[in-house]
């Protein structure tokens, strides 16, 4: 275990205590005015005394009219600035990093939840029955996109004024700045769109805002697809190119991941058999970008094992280790690591039957969610809880953030 404790320097000259990162996840987990709970604020609380290196917030929107869930927590102004500082505050005295990730849904946002759905073009989500939850979207115009950059640079410096250490740009799994990328949720024929310099051109002019407000030494980091996995979507070359791009202009650490709502590359039922035995999902991708950036690399899927962990690290295929849903149910997972407690981290997969939601995560990501709450609330986790409980609570969350808005 010596390279899993060892602690990292980032570009920035931020210094991670360990190699261990809590990656997002979904939490939906704020009010539905959109602050932090106590239970949210909580919950990192117990993570940070479990000592990762890195905690990573699960979406946090930049425009409180463009929701992914009922409950994220959207920051576009000082209103919930107070919570904001207490959620910060967790990890004072620790040496953990705490990092928001900054998002805006895009085309993948629940039309019971928002009145308006904006993308980069009007290109329908295709995810069969599951379709008629969501909505054609408006493609953005352009003092609209500039309003949408505009408001993570402005998010990222409210965040950095409450406390949290460094920030991630979420890039990957469809929301937005994924759209942008792809070719086939990104038609454009104007200067965001077409060949993959006008299509990258959103999320670089994304980084640079939030440089330009957050200053030269504060950590901007960002989640990026190793690909679509979709025909005639953004490729693993494409993505590549992006890395090298981001790496030019000083990003300090690019996580990969991969997929969107349509091919959710993260859910178990969407994954061979063998890349789960293996673990590392993206480990491929992740030794090329290895080739071609000098930037640190964080990977996140599929790592249950402390053997598998530390090889990678050994292997110098990666510089930081991303668990997500392990840290649900092993709240000191960090700790537990370098106590010896634990060598293997179980994540279950709940399912009830339904086919599309079962695939599409529509019963696995609100368990989850669930679990985040009860650590929140001072409970233990509760590995054998049903599936229906999660997607009734899900459905609940829906009908309450609809009737709020109606």
């Amino acid at each position: 275990m010596k390279r899993i404790a060892s602690s990292y320097t980032l570009p920035s000259g931020a210094v991670l205590i360990n190699r261990i990162a809590k990656s997002a996840m979904s939490e939906n987990c704020g009010t539905y005015s959109n602050a932090p709970t106590k239970t949210l604020i909580n919950a990192y609380a117990v993570w940070a005394k479990g000592n990762p290196g890195l905690l990573i917030t699960g979406n946090i929107m930049v425009d409180s009219k463009a929701l992914g869930e009922p409950r994220n927590v959207v920051v576009e102004d000082y209103t919930h600035f107070e919570q904001l500082k207490q959620w910060a505050k967790t990890v004072e005295g620790t040496g953990v990093h705490l990092w928001p990730q900054l998002n805006h849904p895009g085309r993948q946002a629940f039309a019971s939840i928002n009145k308006k759905i904006v993308a980069p073009s009007a290109v329908p989500l295709k995810m069969g029955g599951a379709s008629k939850m969501f909505r054609t979207a408006t493609p953005l115009a352009e003092d609209e996109i500039w309003d949408i950059i505009k408001r993570f640079g402005n998010a990222a410096r409210i965040l950095k004024e409450a406390g949290f250490t460094g920030c991630q740009i979420h890039g990957a799994h469809g929301y937005l700045v994924s759209q942008f990328l792809s070719p086939i949720s990104n038609t454009r024929d104007d200067q965001w769109g077409g060949p993959l310099e006008n299509r990258a051109r959103f999320v670089l002019e994304v980084y640079r805002e939030i440089r330009k407000q957050v200053g030269p030494d504060y950590p901007v980091g960002i989640k990026i697809n190793s690909a679509d996995f979709q025909r005639g979507g953004f490729t693993e070359e494409e993505s590549m190119e992006v890395v090298q791009i981001l790496s030019r202009e000083g990003i300090d650490l690019i996580e990969i991941s991969g997929g969107t709502y349509e091919k959710p590359a993260m859910v178990k039922g969407s994954r061979k058999q063998s890349t789960i035995e293996r673990e590392a999902y993206f480990l491929d991708y992740i030794e090329k970008a290895r080739k071609i950036t000098d930037k640190p690399l964080l990977l996140t899927g599929g790592f249950r094992s402390v053997k598998v962990m530390e090889e990678a690290l050994a292997g110098g295929k990666l510089d930081i280790i991303g668990l997500a849903r392990p840290f649900c149910l092993y709240p000191n997972l960090a700790q537990d690591i370098f106590d010896e407690k634990e060598t293997r981290f179980e994540a279950p997969t709940p399912t009830i039957g339904i086919d599309f939601l079962d695939k599409m995560g529509g019963v696995e990501l609100p368990w989850y969610e669930l679990q985040i709450q009860l650590l929140g609330k001072g409970k233990q986790p509760r590995p054998n809880l049903g599936g229906i409980w999660a997607f009734l609570f899900s459905l609940r969350g829906m009908f309450f953030k609809s009737f709020i808005k109606n």
